[in-house]
């Protein structure tokens, strides 16, 4: 991680010092990457894709059987 060190110039007043370091920060790409790292999410792992899958599958077949007995509504289409 790259740090952004500013040092304030003799007669400079506080707001370009600020305007300068925000300038530095957003070239330098710092916050970018820590966004990048807050959100990331790990890769699954394929038994957890196989798993979710079958899942939902089971839930499906469940959902359809309670159509066709008229325990459950369908969802109207969307248009």
């Amino acid at each position: 991680m790259i740090n952004v060190e500013i040092t304030r110039n003799p007669g400079e007043n506080s707001l370009s010092l600020i305007r300068r370091f925000s300038r530095k920060v957003q070239s330098s790409g710092v916050i970018p990457r820590v966004r990048s790292l807050r959100f990331n999410t790990r890769v699954q792992s394929p038994f957890k894709i196989k798993q979710r899958a079958l899942k939902l599958m089971n839930r499906r077949n469940e959902v359809a059987l309670l159509i066709k007995l008229g325990k459950a509504q369908a969802k109207p289409e969307r248009r």
